[in-house]
């Protein structure tokens, strides 16, 4: 009986003894900063901005003495934009995906012009202008690795535009402007696009993007010298828009990971 408890006793000694050592040299976890998207930002950012197609006018009334729906189109040009972003993400810890809202506001002189070919001496010129300013209030989705995000947003947009017919009257005795059609509007209207932002230190982070506008048709209408009321379709069609942006986020930090 003795040496049976004389052997218990040395086995619990030794396990005691192995798990006492286990203890001792397990690492103690090292707290390491994981790079995270969530916090608010400011940022700022250039691009430009183009037509989708040409402007198309259709003249629902014939104006110019031909059938009704006499169409032409033109060109715009291209405009320079830029503005300011002001938004918030939220990373999940431990998922890659972000999510976010984003306001933008900034400049835009996107404009052009052309003569309808049935007119006598080309006088009746459509024109078209969207700007000065535009807006956008967007949701973003995007994927992370790290310090590098893919996103698609999507949202509304508001701009304005100013179009009109004007017919200058060059031929015959018509007395001045014979007709100006023309509207000015504040749309809201979609927008939907994505980019790549890179965080180049924990506040810090640039960002390239594409925005598709999409637009719908727009009517105006005037009255001639003699009273007739004459009215023009324009087709806008959509504006694209690209940028490079510089973005500030607050609170620019990682939260502390647990790793053995």
């Amino acid at each position: 009986m003795k040496k049976i408890l004389l052997a218990t006793a040395a086995a619990i000694g030794f396990a005691g003894t192995a798990s006492a050592a286990d203890l001792a040299v397990r690492p103690a976890p090292i707290y390491a900063p994981v790079f995270n998207w969530s916090g608010c930002y400011l940022g700022g950012y250039v691009g430009g901005a183009w037509n989708a197609e040409n402007v198309k006018v259709y003249d629902v009334t014939g104006y110019n003495g031909g059938p009704p729906f006499d169409t032409w189109s033109y060109d715009t040009d291209s405009s320079f934009i830029g503005g300011g972003t002001v938004g918030c993400n939220w990373q999940p810890v431990g998922s890659p995906f972000v999510f976010g809202i984003e306001g933008e506001i900034g400049a835009m002189d996107l404009k052009g012009s052309g003569a309808d070919p049935l007119s006598p001496a080309f006088d009746t010129i459509a024109y078209a202008k969207y700007g000065d300013w535009y807006g956008m209030v967007t949701g973003r989705l995007g994927y992370a690795w790290d310090r590098v995000l893919v996103y698609v947003k999507g949202g509304a947009a508001f701009l304005t535009t100013d179009l009109s017919v004007v017919d200058a009257c060059n031929t015959g005795a018509c007395g001045g402007f014979l007709i100006n059609a023309a509207t000015s509007e504040d749309l809201t209207t979609w927008t939907i696009g994505g980019g790549l932002e890179y965080a180049f230190n924990w506040n810090w982070s640039i960002k390239a993007e594409y925005m598709y506008i999409g637009l719908d048709d727009t009517t105006s209408c005037g009255v001639n010298n003699f009273g007739f009321q004459f009215c023009f379709d324009h087709d806008l069609e959509g504006i694209h828009t690209a940028k490079i942006g510089l973005n500030y986020r607050f609170g620019g930090g990682a939260p502390l990971v647990a790793r053995y």
